[in-house]
């Protein structure tokens, strides 16, 4: 049974959207948002410059505030001023006028100041994320055996050409490089895959979403992505829409603006997603493993901030279920801060081994972006102490060009053959190998 709809009330949209930061931390622990930049490897003093704006914008407020209040008491002394005092206390009333102008434009540029201060912090990192770089990661557990063959192995390129599954080079014709044509078997397995990842996260309680690829961009930004990561943003220049790189934008900006009741939500969206790749000149430019289009099944959570840690841990245990499933070993790290998004402030990925390059090949992440999101969106649940924001955590269940890669490499077989994992052949008529042309 498919999990609820929830329902879209327009008396419930929340207007305008909340501060990126939440800025009573900040004033109240600056220290702590210091120790997050510093454990990312950025710099600390963007907490100082937020802090500023806060106290500029707060003033600003107080000012025009102040200003508002003299300028109604002086238009009530207007009215009840004798014919002999009315010229002095209008001449007064004007000169506020001004004052209440000024100290407006002030207040909306110190809004827009404080604004893009926030936006120059990304999410605090929680305790225990390891702090450093790319290669200051945490392994935490290996599920499965790195397989060995007693044959020369080929890598998935070989054999998807092999099998009719795979052809890059009428990619490259009609697009580009960094394209493909998934054909014959490498197009039914990704539908395959497709059908399995919803039917998984169905059974799981998420509800199946088929989400648009095509993206405003306050969707962008309310996520995190026009960030550090823009230059690998597709824009649609003459519509002012972007491209996702990941089903998460749409379905973290499905609720935008709203005020939701009975968490949690858990979506599971599936859309094509494009990446520009740009920096990544010269990394697995072969095959299908990094390229500009790809097919994804995302999960994604809104929770109440209380439950952000436990609905973490089963993302990441759907993810391992899935990966588990398809008969391939993994490894599970702990990405260090260094590494994360903007948005994230813990995630755990799966690596899944790749025989040809004996390497691990990232092929899920699950992030705890905690309340950023949300924030940035104006996303808010009514609680026993008011209006919130809510958490929300997104996991991939399924990256399909990258597990269709290593499907054939760790399944591979001597004479060319690629054996069919049990829980893949009921959405393969059958199929327990799949055999070369």
């Amino acid at each position: 049974m498919l999990p609820q709809q929830v329902p879209f009330r327009g008396d419930e949209v929340a207007g305008n959207l909340g501060p990126v930061i939440d800025l009573r931390l900040l004033r109240d622990d600056p220290e702590r948002v210091r120790a997050s930049q510093r454990a990312r490897g950025e710099d600390p003093a963007v907490v100082d410059a937020l802090l500023a704006a806060d106290e500029q914008r707060r003033a600003a407020v107080t000012r025009a505030d102040g200003l508002r209040a003299d300028q109604k008491a002086a238009s009530q002394a207007v009215r009840a001023a004798s014919e002999e005092d009315r010229p002095a206390v209008l001449e007064r009333a004007k000169a506020l006028a001004a004052e209440v102008k000024e100290a407006e434009a002030k207040q909306a540029e110190a809004d827009a100041t404080l604004r893009a201060a926030q936006l120059a912090v990304p999410n605090v990192v929680l305790d225990g994320v390891p702090a450093g770089g790319e290669q200051d990661f945490v392994v935490l557990e290996q599920v499965g055996e790195i397989p060995t063959y007693d044959f020369p192995g080929l890598d998935h390129l070989d054999l998807g050409t092999a099998l009719g599954a795979i052809d890059t080079e009428r990619g490259a014709k009609v697009s580009g490089s960094r394209f493909a044509f998934l054909t014959g078997w490498g197009a039914l397995l990704e539908l395959a895959l497709i059908n399995l990842a919803m039917g998984s996260a169905v059974q799981a309680g998420y509800n199946p979403v088929i989400a648009p690829a095509l993206v405003r961009p306050e969707a962008m930004e309310g996520t995190g992505f026009l960030g550090a990561h823009a230059a690998e943003v597709y824009k649609l220049e003459a519509d002012d829409l972007y491209l996702v790189g990941t089903s998460e934008v749409p379905l973290a900006a499905f609720h935008s603006g709203e005020v939701l009741e009975d968490l949690p939500y858990r979506y599971a969206g599936f859309s094509s997603c494009f990446r520009r790749e740009a920096g990544s000149h010269g990394k697995d430019t072969r095959g299908i493993i990094r390229v500009h289009q790809f097919d994804k099944v995302e999960m994604f959570c809104l929770v109440d901030p209380a439950e952000a840690e436990a609905e973490h841990q089963r993302l990441l245990a759907n993810e391992k279920a899935f990966l588990s499933a398809l008969e391939i070993p993994f490894r599970v790290i702990e990405v260090a801060a260094g590494d994360l998004g903007s948005s994230a402030a813990r995630k755990y990925d799966c690596e899944a081994w790749l025989p040809s390059q004996e390497r691990w090949l990232e092929l899920t992440s699950t992030s705890n972006c905690t309340d950023f999101q949300a924030r940035r969106l104006g996303i808010r649940s009514r609680g026993a102490s008011g209006l919130a924001p809510v958490a929300t955590l997104n996991g991939t269940l399924c990256a399909i060009g990258r597990t269709i890669a290593v499907l054939l490499e760790v399944h591979q077989r001597a004479d060319g053959s690629v054996h069919v994992p049990e829980v893949l052949r009921p959405y393969l008529a059958g199929r327990k190998e799949l055999l070369p042309q």
